[in-house]
Order: structure tokens, then C-alpha cells, then sequence
């Protein structure tokens, strides 16, 4: 693919991130590529931005420069547009955005001359269907319906291809893309899975029963989910959150497209969980 236009997206609310920006605009405009920046984190840094989506519509990829959190965020806020993502690293953990700062002026260079690989990720397709509308969105890491009180428990009526599957008692479920296995859902004793494979995960969170264990679905699957008793929680991705009507319906499949992410052609995902994970220590 040609590189000829890129849109930058900052993480929210760290203006000392202006340096970055700039160093990384310099490289690739020394390479002949145009850097827009978005709005919102051209006005945290006083430059004039661009529209999230006439940015998508001008660019041949996206770049997050934050961590694995700003891109989850442009990953599904760009979904629509099939735009790869190169996630530039200045967080905490950096599972998806594995190029620092300093090595993004050799990362360019195998830009311009193609030495890169695209990894293509599971999205999450979910409808919410209420008794006045329909609505769809996407999630990249995991959709999660849990109890609107903390004093409450919840029961998820669960069907897997129109067959009665489970109901899940407790403080909700948790619906995982592989990408999102090694985040909440690995927190609630889920599996991790390998993020290039078409499946997800159904983990219960703290159910009332031991007898409720993870659950692996092939991707060909899908899931239909509600609450007959009571109100519940469905959150995206941990950033957006839905309120969930007693007898709402959710469907839950896997998108028609992945979402793209950029790597080095050396990335290693097994050895990114040795060093994230502290396995082997």
C-alpha cells in the first residue's frame, strides 16, 4: 500500500505530548507523507485539527501515539472506514501500540518501502434491540453486561445459535475478541487466546455458581444475551457504556471485516506475553 496521507490521534487530556507529535510529523513528513492531526487532540496541543471522520476519509492510515487505550478507542471509532492502525507507544502496558518514539524514524523507512506486516483482529459486531429501536456498534476488545448496582446481582439469559446455552448468575459476563482476552477477561480468570484466530470467549464474572467456567465459541457463532428480571450495564470496550432494559435483546457476532493493525514484521506476540505478563519469572 501507498503511504501518502497519515492521521494522528493523542491520547486524551496529556498535552505534554506536543513533542512527540511534532518529532514524529517532522519523520514523516522528511518522507514525503502528510500528518493530519484530529481535533480534539490538535486543540490539547493548539494546533488545528481535523473532523475524526473527514481524518479517516483523508488518510491511508491512522497513528495513536498514547497507549493500548487511545488506539482500542480509534480502532473502533475508525472501524468503518478498514483503515490500518499503527499504534505508537507512551503508556503503561503497550500490548497493541509496540513502537516507542525513539524507534519510529526507522519504522517509517520500512514504511515507505513496504517492510511492514498487517495483522488482521476480530471485531465484535453487537446489536441491542429494544421494543422502540435497533442499533449496532463494534467492539475491539470486548463488550461486558454487568449489574447496574453494586449491591445486585444479575442473571444472563444466554442462547448460542438459537439454542438455549446458559444462564449466567452473578456480577455479569464478559464477551472477548482474542485481542481483548489478555485484558478484563484474563482479569476474571478467562482464557488468553491467540489474537489472529476467528473465535471468542463468554467468561462469567464472579458467578454465583463455581460450576460457571470460560467458554470458547467458534467465530461462525453467535450469541444472543438479555437480563428478564432487571436493568443492566453493557460497556465497550471499557469506554462506552449503554443502559441494558429488562427483556433488551444483545446479539453478539464476529464483524464481516477485522480491524488492521501495524506491525514490525518481527513482532512476536508470544514474546510480548513473556514480557508483559512476567511469564517465564
Amino acid at each position: 500500500m501507498q503511504i501518502k496521507t497519515v492521521g494522528v490521534i493523542l491520547r486524551p487530556s496529556t498535552p505534554k505530548l506536543k513533542d512527540i507529535f511534532y518529532n514524529i510529523k517532522a519523520i514523516f513528513e522528511t518522507h514525503g507523507i502528510d500528518v493530519l492531526i484530529e481535533s480534539i487532540s490538535g486543540a490539547m496541543i493548539d494546533v488545528m485539527g481535523q473532523d475524526f471522520e473527514l481524518l479517516c476519509q483523508k488518510c491511508d492510515i491512522l497513528v495513536t501515539i498514547g497507549g493500548d487505550g487511545t488506539l482500542i478507542s480509534a480502532v473502533r471509532r475508525s472501524y468503518k472506514y478498514q483503515l490500518p492502525v499503527l499504534g505508537v507507544h507512551a503508556g503503561k502496558l503497550g500490548f497493541l501500540a509496540d513502537i516507542s518514539p525513539n524507534e519510529i524514524k526507522n519504522f517509517v523507512k520500512l514504511l515507505k518501502q513496504g517492510d511492514f506486516r498487517i495483522d488482521n483482529r476480530a471485531v465484535l459486531e453487537v446489536t441491542i434491540k429494544t421494543p422502540v429501536s435497533t442499533d449496532t456498534l463494534f467492539a475491539f476488545n470486548d463488550i461486558v453486561l454487568t449489574r447496574p448496582s453494586i449491591s445486585k446481582m444479575i442473571h444472563v439469559e444466554t442462547l448460542v445459535d438459537n439454542k438455549a446455552f446458559n444462564t449466567y448468575y452473578g456480577d455479569g459476563v464478559i464477551v472477548s475478541t482474542p485481542t481483548g482476552s489478555t485484558a478484563y477477561n484474563l482479569s476474571a480468570g478467562g482464557p488468553v487466546l491467540f489474537p489472529l484466530t476467528d473465535v471468542f470467549a463468554i467468561t462469567p464474572i464472579c458467578p454465583h455458581s463455581l460450576s460457571q467456567r470460560p467458554v470458547v465459541l467458534p467465530g461462525h457463532f453467535s450469541i444472543d444475551m438479555k437480563t428478564p428480571e432487571k436493568s443492566a450495564l453493557l460497556i465497550v470496550d471499557g469506554q462506552d457504556m449503554y443502559n441494558f432494559g429488562a427483556g433488551d435483546t444483545i446479539s453478539i457476532k464476529l464483524a464481516k471485516y477485522p480491524a488492521k493493525l501495524i506491525h514490525k514484521k518481527e513482532f512476536n506476540y508470544f514474546e510480548v506475553l513473556k514480557e508483559k505478563l512476567n511469564w517465564g519469572d
